[in-house]
């Protein structure tokens, strides 16, 4: 699929606000494997977009090329660009990066141990992030500030929080404290990498509360990735499907949730919803993810798809639907497939 079908299919449909981010042509390369290739997508400001897909897929990589934090060996090319920054992400040199994050893009990872600093006290961590990038010109005013910012994302007493070290605190409650580190800016852009992974049910649902309102209190963009197809059907509005290194299929989260037209998209769907056969064996996708960077030619997915033919060893075509959903698949499921 070119990347021009591709942005458009992604971006759904003629947007009520203007584009946020624009990423065209993005390859993500590690020696000779290539990890993800050619991504484009566009997120609207105030958008909350989804990127599903099983580990492996491309997702965190497509997530680090944004902000600039690529791995040690790997690099990105073709282009990443975010309204309000006058150059393109790819390619920017570090010092340039590190005006970037922060004020104008944030990223909340999955473990906040590893993005805490553990020596350093919950509330002046928050206001370093501020006075580094000039939000608060004055300490205490910056420690104020902090201090609402923990207040905010539902930290009890947030004072003595703010006087804690991250050790201290419970797994959401660190969580808490990295989406209000990601907020003192008041980024444009928020990325969340699987933030609520290692948390229980019932904290996973109060700090997804809490995301959504912490973006849309800011009318700022959103995007989520995760594995898990029920988050994104509750805090995003789009859903981009990656497998392989690729996009497969997007569009509106109830459109491709209920009519998935892509078999990787239909064998997620029927895998989260506990399906069963004939046999009445829980639905799972046959085979396991390849090796990054070692997926087949043409459809990536056609080595574990048991609709695949001769056709599915060329790279398939990406199809627009009116309802904005775009696809890139030889054998969509048909009308008797979908999930109504």
């Amino acid at each position: 699929m070119s990347t021009s079908a591709q942005t458009a299919a992604a971006t759904g449909r003629a947007p009520a606000q203007p584009d946020l981010l624009t990423v065209r042509g993005l390859d993500v390369v590690s020696g000779d494997r290539t990890l993800v290739a050619d991504v484009g997508f566009t997120i609207r400001a105030g958008e909350r977009v989804g990127l599903i897909g099983e580990s492996g897929s491309g997702k965190s990589l497509t997530a680090l090329s944004i902000v600039g934090l690529l791995p040690e060996g790997v690099r990105a090319s073709g282009s990443v660009r975010l309204a309000g920054v006058d150059h393109d992400l790819v390619g920017a040199g570090e010092a340039a990066m590190s005006r970037v994050r922060g004020k104008h893009v944030a990223m909340v990872f999955q473990e906040p141990m590893t993005a805490l600093n553990p020596t350093m006290r919950v509330g002046r961590q928050v206001a370093e992030a501020m006075l580094v990038h000039r939000t608060q010109r004055d300490r205490r005013a910056a420690a104020t500030a902090a201090v609402e910012l923990l207040d905010r994302v539902g930290l009890p007493d947030p004072q003595a929080a703010a006087r804690a070290y991250p050790h201290q605190f419970s797994g959401g409650q660190r969580q808490r404290i990295m989406l209000a580190l990601a907020l003192a800016n008041d980024p444009a852009l928020l990325v969340c990498d699987e933030p609520t992974t290692a948390l229980d049910v019932t904290v996973q649902a109060r700090v997804l509360d809490v995301i959504v309102r912490g973006v849309q209190e800011r009318d700022a963009a959103m995007l989520f990735i995760t594995h898990d197809l029920a988050v994104v059907a509750t805090v995003c509005e789009r859903v981009l499907v990656m497998y392989g290194g690729r996009i497969v299929e997007a569009g509106p989260v109830r459109e491709v949730f209920t009519r998935p037209r892509h078999r990787y998209t239909q064998g997620l769907i029927e895998a989260s919803n506990l399906d069963v056969d004939d046999r009445g064996r829980l639905a799972t996708i046959p085979g396991s993810v390849p090796a990054a960077g070692r997926f087949p030619a043409g459809c990536v997915f056609r080595n574990r798809c048991a609709h695949a033919t001769g056709a599915c060893a060329e790279r398939p075509p990406w199809t627009d639907m009116a309802t904005g959903t775009g696809y890139a698949c030889f054998h969509p499921p048909t009308s008797e497939a979908r999930h109504d």
